[in-house]
């Protein structure tokens, strides 16, 4: 049925009802509930038939028969019916028992679906039917789905550096940094890094770069030096000497200098050899000697432990917070892009590596057997709260839909199987005592 209502702007709308998805279950309930009454009635029409009839065994045969089927009719409806409602009404005890015990039953029906259906077992089993990397390895093979993840992850990003700021996280940081800096690794890593600033002449880079910076301070302080120089002299040869040869030995000396400086180019020098030689010692020591890496180990923690490079650490840590938090703010900024590519370079890996596919799919079992325990406390509750919130009538009407039909079914094997064993009965009887008053 459709109802036309007004709308807003003055319109007719038509709005169809929402369909009832319990309607085949009540129609079948209506026919066998139909049926069962039928044959109940039937039982009686036959009851009340054979006093019509003539007397004779067969007439008997039948009158007893079909009186054991009634009463056996009216027993099981008696019973089927007491379960839902009260029989024709009347406030008999123990009947109702669904509404008069819904708490109860739906306590019972929580804690057997969480010890007997929401198992470990069979939530593994489904894990495994699932196949959760597979699933994974879709969503982030699938720029559709793997951009919004990027970018919901992105906005985390400053609740999880904000956490960061929190004074306890940084006294944590500040005990565990220097420990990792200053590991038994240590000299492995900084070997490794050699090695590559090595193998690039990076080395000779940073070198150079040391003396660029020597030569300008040279520059800048080329006075100061003078006048430095002039006075040792003087302290060391009289104020004579001093006068005399003080200022040629300090332009000479800064001369030798700056010649020297020039003299290390690029392309060689003594000294740059002789810095390349140290360096690759010093890495092979590192490699080799367990002491000179535990004592560079030890060097670097008390240098990342120390008051003042832990507050320029702090200093470029805010800074950098600043960066990546506008950055993650920007749905086309480095910081998606970079977590986009993390994503979708974790699903090529999920999808040619069976070790990563394993242990992805061993962390969720882990996890869900580490919450299994309390999911299964949680659901038991909320089947049962559900159920006790349902109202009387709403429990009465989902269970009988439910179940209904088959009750059904028990109101006619009664009827049946009285009509049967009535039938037997008087025959066994009659061939034993030879009269039967039934």
């Amino acid at each position: 049925m459709l109802i036309r209502r007004p709308d807003h702007d003055q319109t007719n709308s038509l709005i169809e009802p929402a369909a009832d998805p319990d309607a085949d279950a009540r129609r079948t309930l209506r026919r066998h509930r139909a049926f069962a009454t039928g044959l109940l009635v039937l039982m009686a029409a036959l009851t009340l038939g054979t006093y019509a009839l003539p007397a004779s065994e067969a007439s008997d045969l039948l009158q007893a028969a079909a009186k054991a089927g009634f009463v056996g009719g009216i027993a099981d409806w008696f019973a089927v019916t007491a379960l839902f409602r009260h029989p024709l009404g009347l406030p008999i005890p123990h009947t109702a028992i669904i509404p008069h015990q819904k708490e109860r039953l739906g306590a019972a029906l929580g804690r057997f679906v969480a010890t007997h259906v929401f198992t470990a077992e069979e939530v593994s089993g489904v894990l495994a039917r699932l196949d959760l990397p597979g699933i994974l390895h879709r969503f982030l093979a699938d720029p559709a789905s793997a951009r919004p993840a990027a970018v919901a992850l992105a906005g985390t990003l400053p609740r999880i550096l904000a956490s960061v700021e929190d004074g306890r996280a940084r006294r944590l940081i500040a005990r565990i940094v220097p420990r990792i800096l200053g590991g038994p690794g240590t000299g492995q890593v900084v070997a490794r890094a050699l090695h590559s600033l090595v193998e690039g002449r990076r080395h000779q880079e940073m070198f150079g770069f040391i003396l660029g910076q020597l030569r300008t301070l040279l520059a800048s302080k080329e006075e100061s030096i003078r006048n430095a120089i002039e006075e040792r002299v003087r302290e060391q040869g009289g104020r004579l000497v001093g006068w005399a040869l003080g200022a040629s030995i300090a332009r000479r000396v800064l001369t030798t200098i700056n010649a020297e400086l020039d003299k290390m180019s690029p392309d060689g020098s003594e000294l740059r050899a002789a810095f390349d030689e140290w360096v690759r010692a010093e890495i092979a020591r590192l490699e080799q000697d367990p002491a000179r890496a535990a004592e560079l180990g030890a060097a670097i923690r008390r240098v990342a432990a120390h008051e003042t490079v832990q507050a320029w650490l702090w200093d470029v840590w805010a800074r950098l917070r600043l960066a990546l938090e506008a950055d993650a703010a920007k749905p086309s900024g480095r910081t998606v892009d970079y977590i986009e590519g993390a994503l979708a370079n974790l699903g090529a890996m999920l999808e040619s590596d069976p070790a990563a596919r394993e242990r992805v799919h061993a962390a969720v079992e882990g996890m869900v057997a580490r919450l299994l325990p309390a999911a299964q406390v949680k659901l038991s509750d909320f089947i049962a709260q559900v159920i006790t919130n349902w109202d009387t009538a709403t429990i009465v009407e989902r269970l009988e839909l439910r179940v209904g039909k088959d009750l059904q079914f028990v109101r006619v094997n009664g009827t049946l199987v009285g009509f049967l064993v009535g039938g037997l009965l008087y025959w066994a009887l009659r061939a034993t005592f030879g009269h039967v008053s039934f």
